[in-house]
């Protein structure tokens, strides 16, 4: 068994979510009270061909082990080079394979959740990529299946599970649901119960007490919290206090926020390749929507960093929120 799950350890993932979870942003994470980590998924065939972009996206720190690096792809082949690659160059604790990714871009590889309508050869690429790294415990990530009439996640689990996989990660809706509705903890609860493999929950995560629900009702071995940690990374501080204390500590103030937020900046546009392929803020309006949303105010601030450029933007943004909401 992964360490992480023994002696009644209830691990909580960080889930990986592209162009959100970067290494900055999973250091602040981990700070917070993250106990796995997962990378942003790269595509096999583009890492096999030495893409230096994607060699930053899986880059990571000792200090956010255990940490996984998430690879998406349908050919077996380059699934398991890749999965080689990783392995000799960054010693991960352990590979992802993402087979629930419902993106157009990625369907149309089929690959990603499109790989739910094929079972068989889910369980070979999980197959070849296990036999590619055997000293490197192999996950799965999937959803429950690809809509409402094809409810796959009981049988995929069993395949995975046969193939090597040593953890596998389910999101409770289907690939037509997108992110919207609501999470099917019942068939989480369902592929739990059966598997000898831990089962890792994910979707409709948002509080410390639906943590508390999901453990009373399904026997899963840990959570995966995604979009909640985007605007609210404290998220995961919040879990363990109320785990240990049965109370909610207090949120940060929004100048504390707005404080984060701007190191969170500085930090990434300090990163190697990264200043070279931007000039200026612009490609961070996204991060900067999801880490505001909640906050009092957020949607009057929206326009406003939709004009940040430079971090002195940023920073006027932030002093006239604050001046109006966080004093």
């Amino acid at each position: 068994m992964l360490p992480w799950f023994q002696n009644g350890q209830f691990p909580l993932y960080l889930a990986p979510m592209a162009r959100f979870t970067d290494i900055v942003f999973r250091e602040f994470c981990k700070a917070q009270g993250a106990d796995v980590m997962v990378t942003e998924f790269v595509q096999a065939d583009a890492l096999t061909r030495e893409d230096p972009k994607l060699w930053e996206t899986v880059d990571f720190t000792e200090a956010q082990r255990p940490m996984g690096v998430q690879i998406f792809g349908s050919n077996p082949k380059s699934m398991a080079a890749a999965a080689r690659m990783l392995v000799e160059r960054l010693q991960p604790d352990f590979i992802d394979i993402n087979f629930g990714c419902p993106a157009d871009r990625v369907i149309c590889m089929d690959a990603g959740s499109s790989m739910l309508r094929n079972p068989k050869k889910l369980g070979q690429v999980t197959g070849a990529v296990v036999r590619a790294v055997p000293d490197t415990p192999v996950t799965v990530k999937i959803r429950t299946g690809w809509d409402d009439n094809s409810i796959v996640a009981k049988e995929v689990g069993h395949i995975v599970e046969a193939e090597g996989a040593q953890a596998l990660a389910i999101h409770g809706r289907t690939k037509v649901q997108g992110y919207r509705g609501e999470a099917n903890w019942p068939v989480i609860a369902e592929v739990a119960a059966e598997l000898s493999i831990p089962v890792i929950g994910n979707g409709n995560i948002n509080s410390a007490e639906a943590v508390i629900r999901i453990r009373e009702e399904t026997v899963c071995a840990g959570l995966m919290i995604g979009r909640a940690a985007l605007g609210y990374p404290w998220i995961f501080r919040d879990i363990k206090h109320y785990l240990r204390h049965g109370t909610v500590p207090e949120p940060p103030t929004i100048p504390e926020r707005w404080a984060t937020i701007i190191d969170y900046t500085r930090q990434i546009m300090a990163r190697p390749f990264r200043e070279a392929r931007h000039s200026d803020l612009r490609w961070m309006r996204p991060k900067f929507i999801a880490l505001t949303k909640g906050m009092e105010g957020s949607r009057k601030i929206r326009g406003a960093l939709g004009a940040v450029n430079q971090i002195e933007d940023l920073q006027r943004v932030a002093e006239a929120h604050c001046a109006q909401y966080g004093l």
